[in-house]
């Protein structure tokens, strides 16, 4: 399924004028604080009426405000899970998950997509359980659980992580992978979090005050320094793909990438898995020559595709190693005194520790 979104509303001190499609799989709604990201979510699932809007599902128009046609939310077959679990501390996990079920009617098809809910979460053996008895995110996982067993078309996340601390977020950030890998519903996944959305991801739409300033797969946009002002600029990075090779005698996990081989920690993954890297920008060192006597394994050849100089005394170069696209961070100084410009061959240079295991995940 395919969703695609108009929305246009006036507040005081920001015109939100978004469109956007979101093909199947992960659509990451990005952008900072007061962009318009929450907006959108709670428009597609009824929670706030604007001034126009115009969404459909794989062609069937689901609103359209200038044709006065405006269903109730609970008529939009829409799952939304908030940054909060929101279960009811009263029911055990398996009355929580089957809630929505009832709720819209069909208790005997929860009942029998319970078990395939449970094991794509990794909840069945908490069934019996209250939520009180849960880690957070255990909670996130029943929520997302109930969202899914009432039968969506649509599946909205907004920003279902932003409450857990890194442990419980590295606890669930696998389950989220499946539930992309697996599911056939389209998911709108809000997040200003970049480690969540390089993995998660198939589709980015970066908002910046009410407009969409980028949008397309998050290799392209997460690299695209036009994104950057809807981001914080220290969290600029790229997402580039690889295949494991081989795991070293040393510690070190060996991968095929488009941009050449690289070394990381040892990564819990067999060869011939495919893995989506996050590499930070400010973790990308440039060389005119190819370095020597550098303890840093991963050298790249590259080019210079554009120099971005920010407001301050830094700037973002774009880079092209092999089919991979690189972000640089680095100074102005160091801008002019190597020279860089577009079309200058260069080394990528990144720390084999610098990829943090947040910044890995499967590829899909």
């Amino acid at each position: 399924m395919s969703l695609s979104v108009e929305i246009a509303h006036r507040f005081e001190g920001l015109a939100l004028d978004v469109a956007f499609d979101a093909p199947p799989g992960v659509t990451a709604l990005i952008g900072r604080s007061g962009a318009g990201k929450t907006t959108v979510a709670n428009v597609i699932a009824g929670l706030m009426r604007p001034d126009r809007a115009r969404i459909a599902l794989d062609g069937a128009v689901l609103v359209d405000t200038a044709a006065g046609l405006w269903p109730p939310p609970q008529a939009r077959r829409v799952g939304y899970v908030f940054q909060e679990a929101r279960l009811f501390p009263h029911l055990s996990v398996r009355q929580n998950l089957l809630y929505g079920a009832r709720r819209r009617g069909r208790l005997r098809e929860g009942q029998a997509e319970l078990g395939p809910v449970t094991d794509l979460l990794g909840i069945a053996a908490l069934l019996a359980r209250r939520p009180g008895a849960l880690s957070g995110g255990e909670r996130q996982r029943v929520a997302i659980g109930r969202a899914l067993l009432s039968g969506p078309r649509l599946l909205l996340l907004d920003e279902p992580l932003a409450a857990l601390d890194p442990a419980r977020k590295s606890e669930i950030l696998p389950y989220l992978e499946r539930l992309r890998d697996q599911s056939r519903l389209p998911i709108l996944y809000v997040s200003h979090a970049m480690e969540e959305v390089a993995r998660l991801a198939t589709t980015v739409v970066a908002l910046d005050a009410g407009r969409v300033v980028a949008r397309g797969s998050a290799a392209e946009v997460l690299s695209d320094p036009g994104a950057v002002p809807a981001l914080d600029p220290g969290t600029a990075g790229a997402v580039i793909e690889a295949v494991v090779e081989a795991q070293e005698a040393d510690g070190l996990t060996r991968l095929a990438g488009a941009g050449g081989t690289l070394y990381l920690p040892r990564l819990d993954a067999a060869p011939g898995a495919r893995v989506r890297l996050r590499i930070e920008a400010q973790d990308v060192l440039i060389a005119r020559d190819r370095p020597a006597g550098l303890s840093a394994l991963n050298l790249l050849p590259a080019q210079v595709l554009s120099v971005h100089p920010g407001r301050g005394p830094g700037a973002l170069v774009r880079l092209r190693a092999g089919d991979a696209i690189l972000l640089a961070r680095v100074t102005q100084r160091s801008v002019a005194a190597l020279g860089l410009a577009p079309g200058l061959p260069v080394h990528a240079v990144v720390k084999s520790l610098a990829v943090a295991s947040g910044n890995i995940g499967t590829a899909g």
